[in-house]
């Protein structure tokens, strides 16, 4: 998978180049990375790329020109290397909200090229004629759109396969079923008075994989109710949910 990234802070991905999975990844030629400086498509002593807005208020807004100069670049070299058509994403508040099934969905594009936006945004004419999709991370604001295409560029990466050393790894993540994760444990056994369940040191693989599905769906339950929807749930999950109700409304008693 390639991306192109379009930023004023190339240093800032680093961060993805130089640590973590997103390294290995790198280094072995899973997906590749490049990055564009606006500031290198100027054509004024300055290197300008922002201005003050039309009709005024606070803060500058980023050129169309030097952008669409990078987009133009980064779409010629994926084709050169042969994606014919790659898609252009905005790393934006406005966007829509990145989600596992968006990821997916990302995941099956050969090359993507990502503008990461600073200031107040973006000349909303590049936005128009360049950008295929708008993102977002989350309802909150960022400096700029760097972190968020990290964050893009780092679950794509992990579904790459190899990414993972195990790959049920991110088959098991959070919200790859459509819930949340059940909760982890490692030694020791026991630890300032907490053990870890029984369960899990009984090595009944069934019996593993039920409790498990049972702290997946109440634990999603509790914390993203808008994620569990009963009447779709099958009887057994239904049970499992019923089941962890009880045990902790009888925690709570005690």
């Amino acid at each position: 998978m390639r991306f192109d990234v379009i930023t004023i802070f190339p240093g800032m991905f680093e961060a993805l180049s130089r640590h973590g999975i997103t390294r290995r990844a790198l280094e072995e030629r899973r997906f590749e990375l490049e990055l564009w400086d606006p500031r290198d498509f100027t054509t004024d002593n300055y290197r300008r790329v922002d201005d003050r807005p039309y009709g005024g208020g606070p803060g500058m807004v980023m050129m169309a020109e030097p952008i669409e100069a990078c987009v133009d670049a980064a779409r010629q070299r994926q084709r050169e290397a042969g994606v014919p058509s790659p898609k252009v994403l905005l790393m934006s508040p406005q966007g829509e909200r990145l989600t596992e099934a968006l990821v997916r969905n990302l995941a099956g594009e050969p090359g993507l090229v990502l503008i990461a936006g600073r200031y107040e945004g973006i000349d909303e004419r590049l936005v128009s004629r360049c950008v295929d999709r708008e993102i977002s991370i989350g309802d909150y604001v960022t400096s700029g759109g760097e972190l968020p295409a990290m964050v893009v560029i780092d679950c794509l990466v992990r579904r790459l396969p190899g990414s993972l050393n195990d790959a049920e790894s991110a088959a098991q993540d959070s919200f790859s079923a459509g819930m949340l994760d059940w909760p982890h444990y490692t030694r020791p056994e026991e630890w300032k008075d907490a053990r870890v369940p029984e369960v899990l040191l009984s090595g009944n693989h069934a019996a593993i994989a039920r409790w498990r599905r049972k702290q997946a769906l109440g634990r999603t339950y509790d914390r993203r109710p808008d994620l569990v929807d009963e009447r779709t749930l099958s009887k057994e999950d239904r049970q499992l949910l019923e089941e962890y109700r009880r045990e902790q409304e009888s925690q709570q008693q005690q």
